[in-house]
């Protein structure tokens, strides 16, 4: 156990939840707990406990580990490596249930392993992604939570989300790009962005929209977003510097070069084509602006590495690493 862990006996839990049961969601749910564990710290899983349990084995660092069962799975769905209702039905009462955990007090952060979306609407319920359906019962609008993709080369938050190509460009509001930057520049500060640090607003259309010749939505739409923006903190003070709008592949590539230390992205391949090109297996997905710390994989459920058995855990351990980090800053004041 580390220095840091030690002092951090008396935290709660972080809240697993263990993703749909037929995917990679088990198997790298355990590992990183298990890594979290050896660090000294807690973990509840929220599952099939009949699945899980098997899979933790008999290590000393299980006394670290809780599992909370959310009910039985059938060995067919398992082992079906595919969307079913029963699987979507079960990876939504595990999330369900972690998150009743978080906003009740006992757990003190989420951490989520991937679902399949076609599987739990199988199950009955509509769903769009876990970061709208948080943002739901956390009392949010889909709009009031920023998603963001936190890795070594690449930090990245979307101004929209899961919505199709043909929807993008009503969708992006100065809100809700206002939104993106101001959730951004947080967490750039929480991670300990050195001061002076910049971070760049992309446009939407090819160059920026090109002086207007391929539409107007930068100057009309973002440009009104980053004036706003730049009357807030950390930008009024000159903490982090604020650029944009400028072309999508400009601002990403400068993002690699380490010329900015983030990039507020108007939809989601343009934000997640460069993160999984930049930062695959290290990149953390994150939702800004909920009322506690959620971190998921930036990958699916791989259902073909569910059935070689092959599953790489080192995206989930990245995930509850960032998830162990944000949520020890909140309980002592630190900033990481």
């Amino acid at each position: 156990m580390n220095e840091r862990a030690s002092t951090d006996e008396g935290l709660r839990p972080l809240a697993i939840a263990c993703g749909d049961p037929a995917g990679v969601g088990p198997a790298v749910s355990i590992a990183a707990a298990l890594d979290l564990a050896r660090d000294g710290d807690r973990v509840r899983l929220f599952g099939a406990r009949a699945q899980l349990e098997p899979l933790l084995g008999a290590a000393p660092e299980h006394a670290q580990i809780e599992v909370h069962d959310v009910g039985a799975v059938s060995p067919a769905c398992v082992r079906g490596h595919a969307p079913s209702a029963e699987g979507g039905a079960a990876a939504l009462r595990a999330l369900d249930a972690a998150v009743d955990a978080v906003l009740g007090g006992a757990c003190r952060g989420l951490v989520t392993a991937p679902v399949s979306k076609s599987a739990i609407q199988l199950g009955g319920t509509r769903f769009i992604g876990q970061t709208e359906h948080l943002a739901e019962r956390a009392g949010l609008p889909h709009d009031g939570v920023t998603m963001m993709f936190l890795g070594p080369r690449l930090k990245v938050a979307l101004a929209t989300t899961h919505l199709r190509l043909r929807d993008v460009p009503d969708a992006v509001t100065p809100a809700r790009v206002g939104r993106a930057i101001r959730h951004l520049a947080e967490a750039l500060v929480r991670l300990g962005a050195p001061s002076g640090a910049r971070l760049v607003v992309s446009g939407l259309n090819p160059h920026a929209g090109e002086d207007g010749l391929f539409g107007d939505e930068e100057p009309r739409v973002i440009g009104k977003a980053i004036s706003w923006a730049r009357t807030l903190e950390p930008f009024a003070s000159g903490r982090i510097e604020l650029l944009g709008p400028v072309g999508a592949e400009t601002a990403l590539r400068d993002a690699k070069a380490r010329r900015v230390a983030g990039v507020v992205a108007m939809f989601h391949d343009q934000a997640t084509i460069a993160s999984k090109l930049l930062d695959w297996g290290t990149a953390v997905n994150v939702t800004w602006g909920l009322p506690y710390v959620r971190t998921s994989v930036d990958h699916g459920v791989a259902w073909d590495a569910a059935a070689r058995g092959d599953a790489d855990p080192d995206g989930m351990i990245a995930a509850a690493r960032l998830a162990q980090l944000l949520t020890r800053s909140v309980s002592t004041g630190d900033v990481p």
